[in-house]
């Protein structure tokens, strides 16, 4: 357990930017918006910079985007090995950063497979991609998974950003009770786990994503709409806690059991308040308020990317997780001139004209993951380098081929330089691994200690390095 003065070091800034650079010696060209958060990571001196940083001392950020329904393997995977190979057509939005990404082939998830549990395939497949467990079985409220990789490492490095981790989706409408052959909607609709009963619902809403991070209202009164705005919960926070004590005399003791789950939940609310007064005055960018969920699905996901620029940008977090849809989503596509379901069509049964129509799917959603990494390409951070040089990110699946439902060489890639810890610029086949020893690897260079094992790992996956 780290020390309060260790703690404190970290949070606090003893640099100026203008000092930082001195020290490297160059004229950067600074992103617009401050970046508290890495400042004290750079004065908090060696114990810090193992935490979440990269060899520079820069923050070092973490995201998986998922997409559904698996991929069309021919067009995936690339031709060739190592640094000699060719991008498949559907990578091919991501030719101009060939040289920042690694193809991961041989990722595998044996407890997404059916085993004796039988059909629900869509469900285990993002019920085990961040936790690499088996998932239970069932459609009622004892649903049982893992704690996922990204809560893994937001419980070691959250204290160093206003928010641990940020969960985003594209899925406005969630579905509850049985969604796929007996298993819980709760699978299928959320990535992040902070517990093996307890996921992290995701924010649809960019409107309330950025109002969450920056505040409400327009550029240069956010600071104070946010200070109000916690004012107000701790206000009701204050109430219900007072109104829950005066309960608890009444109660048998399975009630209280659920009042001291409501009342953890009630005060996890309250500590993330405080550890934002903490920090201060949050960053206010220069841009406008989203106005809500847009009606085109393109225009909606890039918002949600946005979003995580930002939050990277202001080192509001560095840990985020981004469901684009359900697994097993039936989104029809009419803007490709498709009307047919996606999970309809990845059941094709080798039928070439809905292969062709997934392919054109899983070709669209690739152009909306290469907007977004030349984005983090295009932006500078705080030691002038890019946003992107700075991150790990992880675009895949739980699923590899939609229409047989398997689970192992699943569609995975991974972006960015990792600091320069990462060897990008290959494509990287392992022959079949468990895909957890490729989450272990990545929780190490975030700086998370004492994970000696994840899911069904089986040791690190050192190929990335």
């Amino acid at each position: 357990m780290q020390s309060n003065q260790n703690l404190a070091s970290e949070r606090l800034a003893s640099l100026t930017r203008r000092h930082f650079l001195r020290g490297l010696g160059a004229s950067l060209a600074l992103p617009a918006f401050e970046s508290i958060g890495s400042l004290s990571a750079f004065a908090a001196g060696a114990e810090a910079a193992k935490l979440a940083s990269t060899p520079t001392g820069a923050p070092l950020r973490m995201a998986f985007v998922y997409f559904p329904n698996g991929a069309i393997q021919p067009n995936w995977w690339p031709k060739g090995d190592g640094k000699e190979f060719e991008l498949a057509p559907t990578m091919q939005p991501l030719a101009k950063l060939k040289q920042q990404l690694q193809v991961l082939g041989g990722m595998d998830h044996v407890n997404a497979t059916p085993g004796p549990d039988g059909a629900g395939d869509h469900a285990r497949a993002s019920g085990t991609f961040l936790t690499g467990v088996r998932v239970k079985k069932t459609a009622g409220a004892d649903i049982h998974a893992g704690i996922s990789i990204d809560q893994v490492v937001a419980n070691q490095i959250g204290h160093l950003t206003r928010f641990p981790s940020l969960e985003l989706t594209c899925d406005s409408v969630r579905r509850s009770g049985n969604c796929d052959s007996g298993y819980s909607c709760a699978y299928q609709y959320n990535l992040a786990w902070r517990s093996p009963t307890q996921p992290v619902a995701p924010e649809p809403n960019p409107r309330l994503l950025f109002e969450r991070l920056f505040g409400a209202g327009s550029h240069g009164d956010r600071a104070k709409s946010l200070l109000l705005r916690q004012q107000q919960q701790r206000s009701i926070l204050d109430f219900v806690l007072d109104d829950a004590r005066s309960l608890q005399g009444q109660m048998t003791a399975r009630d209280k059991e659920k009042l001291d789950e409501y009342l953890a939940s009630v005060r996890e609310i309250e500590k993330r308040i405080e550890k934002s007064e903490r920090f201060g005055a949050s960053p206010d960018p220069d841009v406008q308020t989203p106005p809500g969920i847009p009606p085109k699905f393109d225009e909606y996901i890039q918002v949600m990317f946005d979003m995580m620029v930002l939050a990277f940008q202001t080192d509001s977090t560095r840990v985020a997780t981004f469901l684009l849809a359900n697994e097993g989503s039936n989104r029809a596509f009419p803007e490709l001139g498709i009307p047919e379901g996606h999970h309809f069509l990845t059941h094709h049964q080798g039928k070439t004209e809905m292969i062709d129509k997934v392919a054109d799917i899983d070709l669209w959603y690739m152009k909306q993951l290469a907007k977004f990494l030349e984005k983090m390409e295009q932006t500078k951070d705080i030691d002038g380098k890019s946003l992107l040089h700075n991150s790990m990110i992880v675009y895949g699946s739980g699923n590899a081929d939609g229409n047989r439902h398997t689970h192992t060489n699943l569609p995975v890639l991974l972006a960015g330089g990792g600091g320069g810890t990462l060897n990008p610029g290959r494509l990287v086949k392992s022959g079949g691994v468990p895909m957890s020893n490729l989450l272990l690897s990545m929780a190490d260079r975030m700086g998370a200690k004492g994970v000696e094992r994840h899911g069904d790992s089986t040791g690190r996956f050192d190929a990335i390095g």
